[in-house]
């Protein structure tokens, strides 16, 4: 009787589990907001509360049951199969919350060394790569490092638009244009979503300095925001289809981000049809009342008292109870708001795929870092092609300043990585909370590996005449000049701090070999820049950016960044001159004419124009040819390489406005990244979206295209134009 209990008994265990597997099938056969719908009616009241808290856990190492050591935590339903979310900073890499230990001592860290990770150059510097598929590469290995440490979701996909070029987190965005940021932002975030990890996008909206960000009011007509820092917003979540987007500490025309019912209700989730959630910032929730705005879940929690980082009293805790038992909140809205984190859940596969602690791959993931920087890296300047260095006739070279020895600067705050290994100097705390770190990769070590048969020295720059006579005695000297930014704290001007201008021009007196290359957050003066021979901008160049520098500089790589910003002049130049303290930014100065419109509308001559980029070849462009069907227009024109060496060109089409549409003068309307080989041509063809051809009419609450005659221009930036042309388009209104 045994063997026949046994086959009967492993039959039965295999019906079962065909039964189960077929059910599991059918389950991830459904959509995303099928299965949500169907796991909601199991939640209880109390089920469903349980999800729109997230628990702060980055300021102690010792966590709750459960947590990891993020930055946010909502603990698992494990009757229910829901599994934890563990939210964590990363805009160019997974983030270590560091504890400080006291003046003098480096600081521990919450996930401790495993904690560390692999930092990408900076978002700015992403964007300056002009390539969506390097955004994407970058994003794929961030949301891998993530899933690596247990993490599933990256407050990740920063696209604050540059109307403040001293803003502290200028880094961490992504430059001026809507459409350049969103392409770069959407394919960043596709790339950390291929990996089972969420990203959300951020600042959601006009989040666009550090000076007073949890009070100040960012005063914007319906039009100009519509069609400058919400257009980015509108086209990156078309693109990337983030999980959830993070609402501002600040506010937009008197309310808060984070109460905002006509920028999440109205906007986000009406107009464009956001599925997500809406997690608020850590502290930026200030009402029970933000759920009936369309805030879905507050970020951040004390565990101990319910408010969330920086507040003294729970929102979303017993109030939201309370407020639903009363009436004024319908229980339907918090089905809603679990409904939205649920859907986003399985859409990008944290059921199915959770995360796992294992070992990062280090050096495949530094090779990433790399092959961004080397594409983020702008030349501003080569006169008389003082690059790249000839390893014939280069055999004494000066490296001065900025611990080049060693590393390259990051940025500070939520976005900085804690590097593996380590930072190449011991880092130093910053104004509050931050840290200035800097990435151990040297460029001064990697240069002398591409350069075996040169002298090199370095100088730390901290006297200026000393410097200057190293300059003069070498064949060519390299000044590194650095600009440390952060979250929290804007900058007081565009100079380069701690004297450098006074450096750079020692050195170029002492030789007309010179080269700066500057590691910063954003724009700076340069008032020594008709002295220099070469500018080399590099960003905060991350994990292996010691290299790449290296390698543009002695032509291994052909540079082939181009300027997300404008660079000023000077601060006169901008909209608003000054940074205030005053608790209103009127942005109706500058409207839609964010950046490099607002230069052409006034007809300033910038330092350097927004997609500028020099190359060590030589680029033409031809045969431009436009084809319209009503409001759908498509360009395509020849590029051709005609130079002499191998590279990448970045060129970009704009779209000239009416004269009495109240627009500035032209807007990008696409680009493409092309890599050729001498003689090699291609043709670029480029679809052009109808609202890049609109202005949006608020009263009519629609896209607008007048009908008429639209300039179509070719070129190398916005002020370099190479091809003309036009098209005629038909009258249209589109769905806001």
């Amino acid at each position: 009787m045994k063997p026949k209990i046994i086959v009967a008994r492993t039959a039965l265990f295999m019906a079962l589990s065909l039964v189960c597997t077929a059910s599991v099938f059918a389950d991830q056969a459904s959509s995303p907001d099928q299965r949500a719908a169907k796991l909601e009616k199991r939640m209880s009241q109390d089920d469903l509360h349980h999800m729109v808290q997230s628990y702060n856990d980055m300021s102690t190492p010792q966590q709750q049951p459960g947590a990891i050591g993020a930055a946010g935590y909502v603990p698992a339903l494990p009757k229910l199969g829901i599994p934890a979310l563990q939210e964590n900073d990363a805009g160019i890499g997974v983030h270590n919350y560091p504890i400080d230990q006291g003046p003098g001592k480096p600081p521990k860290h919450v996930r401790g060394e495993a904690g560390n990770a692999t930092p990408l150059p900076s978002t700015l510097g992403i964007a300056a790569t002009w390539n969506p598929q390097i955004a994407y590469d970058g994003g794929r290995m961030i949301g891998g490092e993530a899933h690596r440490q247990g993490i599933n979701v990256l407050l990740a996909g920063g696209i604050n638009l540059t109307r403040e070029p001293r803003d502290g987190r200028t880094f961490e965005y992504l430059g001026e244009d809507p459409l350049l940021a969103a392409r770069i932002d959407g394919a960043e975030i596709r790339g950390i979503q291929s990996q089972h990890v969420i990203s959300t996008i951020k600042h959601y909206a006009l989040n666009d300095q550090e000076t007073n960000r949890l009070t100040v009011s960012s005063n914007i007509d319906e039009r100009w925001m519509r069609e400058s820092d919400l257009l980015a917003f509108e086209l990156a979540i078309e693109d990337g289809h983030p999980g959830s987007v993070m609402c501002g500490y600040n506010k937009v025309n008197g309310v808060w981000d984070c109460s905002n019912k006509h920028l999440l209700d109205d906007i986000l989730k009406g107009d464009w049809k956001y599925p997500g959630w809406v997690m608020t910032d850590w502290g930026a929730d200030h009402d029970v009342m933000d759920a009936m705005a369309g805030t879905d879940q507050v970020s951040g929690i004390d565990p101990g008292n319910g408010a969330s980082l920086g507040n003294t009293a729970s929102t979303f805790g017993t109030p939201l109870l309370q407020a639903i038992e009363k009436g004024q909140i319908p229980r339907a809205r918090l089905q809603d708001m679990v409904h939205r984190i649920l859907r986003s859940m399985y859409a990008v596969g944290l059921f199915e795929h959770p995360p796992a602690v294992k070992p990062l791959d280090a050096e495949a993931d530094a090779q990433v870092s790399q092959r961004t920087e080397e594409q983020a890296i702008v030349l501003l300047k080569n006169d008389h092609d003082q690059l790249p260095l000839s390893t014939r006739t280069i055999k004494t070279v000066a490296i001065i300043g900025s611990h080049a020895d060693v590393g390259v600067l990051s940025g500070g705050g939520s976005a900085e990585v804690w590097p593996i290994g380590g930072p190449a100097i011991p880092a130093v705390k910053g104004p509050d909370w931050q840290w200035k770190v800097y990435d151990p990769s040297s460029p001064m070590k990697a240069l002398q590996a591409l350069l075996p048969g040169a002298k090199i020295t370095y100088d730390d720059g901290s006297n200026p005449a000393k410097a200057a006579a190293l300059a003069k005695s070498a064949d060519i000297a390299i000044v590194f000049a650095t600009q440390w930014t952060c979250e929290g704290v804007d900058q007081p001007n565009l100079s380069l701090p701690d004297n450098q201008d006074a450096l750079i021009d020692a050195v170029a007196a002492a030789t007309t070999h010179s080269v700066v290359v500057l590691e910063n957050g954003g724009p700076v003066k340069m008032p020594w820049l008709s002295k220099v021979g070469a500018v080399v901008e590099s960003w905060y160049p991350g994990a292996r950016g010691g290299e790449a520098i290296a390698d543009v500089l002695t032509g291994k790589v052909n540079p082939s960044g181009r300027l997300p910003v404008t660079f000023p002049q000077d601060e006169q130049q901008l909209p608003r001159p000054q940074i205030t303290n005053a608790q209103t930014v009127d942005y109706n100065i500058d409207a839609a004419a964010v950046g490099y419109k607002w230069y052409d509308e006034k007809n300033l001559q910038p330092l350097f124009p927004f997609g500028f980029g020099l190359s060590y070849s030589h680029f033409d462009y031809s045969d431009l040819h436009v084809s319209t069907q009503r409001d759908h227009v498509t360009v395509s024109f020849k590029v051709s390489n005609s130079g002499q060496r191998a590279g990448m060109d970045t060129p970009q089409v704009y779209v000239g406005m009416p004269t009495d549409s109240g627009e500035a003068p032209r807007r990008l309307a696409g680009f493409e990244k092309v890599a050729l080989q001498p003689g090699e041509s291609r043709t670029v063809t480029v679809a052009i979206d109808p609202r890049l051809l609109a202005i949006f009419d608020a009263p009519a609450h629609r896209w607008k295209i007048t009908a008429g005659s639209y300039p179509i221009q070719v070129g190398h930036s916005s002020r370099d134009f190479v091809l003309s042309g036009a098209t005629t388009v038909a009258a249209a209104t589109m769905a806001p």
